[in-house]
């Protein structure tokens, strides 16, 4: 993005982190999730790909559907950290 063409700002920043078990992957992405003013952290094993944008509830009192903004919705202009993402869901 350029500035009243002045300077350039970078876009997003996209990271993998790659390696073996046992390398501390998982406590580095729970020690972002401290750090951050604003992150979201959410595991593959819980979450599905659906959901990281959004998921439809029922409300148990009033029995309305309501919308609710997933992992990435809610780290808007935040970290989203998800771990374990070859074990996500893909329904």
């Amino acid at each position: 993005k350029n500035i009243n063409d002045k300077h350039r700002i970078r876009g997003d920043v996209n990271v993998l982190l790659l390696g073996d078990p046992g390398t501390a992957k998982s406590q580095l992405l729970k020690y972002a999730e401290i750090t951050a003013p604003r992150a979201v952290y959410s595991t593959g094993k819980g979450a599905s790909a659906v959901g990281l944008t959004a998921g439809v509830h029922k409300d148990p009192i009033t029995k309305e559907w309501t919308l609710e903004g997933g992992a990435l919705v809610l780290a808007d202009k935040g970290v989203a950290l998800i771990d374990e993402f070859d074990k996500m869901n893909e329904q």
